[in-house]
């Protein structure tokens, strides 16, 4: 039977009881339609599971008493920031839930050159909650009990400037980069992978990359799309260096 995994943006511990979220509530009673009794599974971010189950049902809150708590070991052990150009549409959407389920730990939208999207304050912050959301799903789909990081949109250039010097590998994606995925090596720190939107990374983004010490990475003799190059470059790099 399929577990249901709720999260729940809240300290848990065992013995609590506690009101599960509007939403979250309204998809267990009346999408799955589980009554007083039925298991759940809630989690945090702090990398633990924890068993509840429903205590009551009604029209304004459904409430769980949590009566377990279990460590989830399922985070890869190669930290990867996927630092993507905003892609237009649902595309953006896409590329957020497939990454937090191929185990990314970090995801940062980016204004480069030929972004077609612009976001004011106002929008941009509600473009980070939502994004934030989905990647909140994609982990309870996928049995994540840690959220990756998502930042607030920002200029590719500024981004640079606020890099640690910490031994991450930097690497950007392009058809004609001069390193393969077998020549890499990863230290603590893994790697940080810069995608361009549709149409690609400019010149006026390839010198700062460049000064920033990032290289080219080609994944083979195709071009793929935005929403597919990201994706599958941190799905072969999990194969080869992480998720082993």
């Amino acid at each position: 039977m399929r577990t249901i995994r709720i999260h729940v943006d809240a300290p848990l511990s065992p013995g609590i009881e506690l009101g599960l979220p509007a939403q979250a509530g309204e998809h267990v009673t009346r999408v799955l339609r589980l009554d007083e009794g039925a298991p759940l599974v809630l989690f945090h971010d702090d990398g633990h599971d924890y068993a509840a189950v429903i205590t009551q049902v009604d029209k304004r809150e459904v409430r769980v008493r949590i009566e377990g708590k279990q460590a989830v070991a399922n985070e890869s052990p190669l930290p990867l920031t996927l630092a993507q150009g905003i892609a237009r549409g649902e595309k953006m959407d896409l590329i957020v839930q497939k990454a937090t389920e191929l185990g990314v730990a970090c995801i940062v939208p980016l204004i480069t050159e030929r972004s077609e999207v612009r976001l004011d304050p106002a929008r941009a912050q509600k473009r980070l909650v939502h994004w934030q959301s989905v990647a909140a799903s994609a982990c309870e789909q996928s049995g994540r009990a840690r959220l990756p990081t998502i930042l607030p949109a920002q200029p590719l250039e500024g981004w640079l400037a606020g890099l640690a010097q910490d031994g991450a590998q930097r690497l950007t994606l392009l058809p004609e980069g001069n390193r393969s995925l077998q020549s890499l090596a990863f230290g603590p720190a893994g790697g940080l992978l810069v995608v361009g939107p549709e149409g690609g990374l400019g010149e006026r983004d390839m010198g700062p990359l460049l000064a920033a010490g990032f290289t080219g990475l080609r994944l083979g003799p195709r071009v793929l799309r935005t929403e597919t190059a990201g994706l599958a470059a941190l799905a072969a790099l999990q194969a080869l260096y992480g998720d082993l």
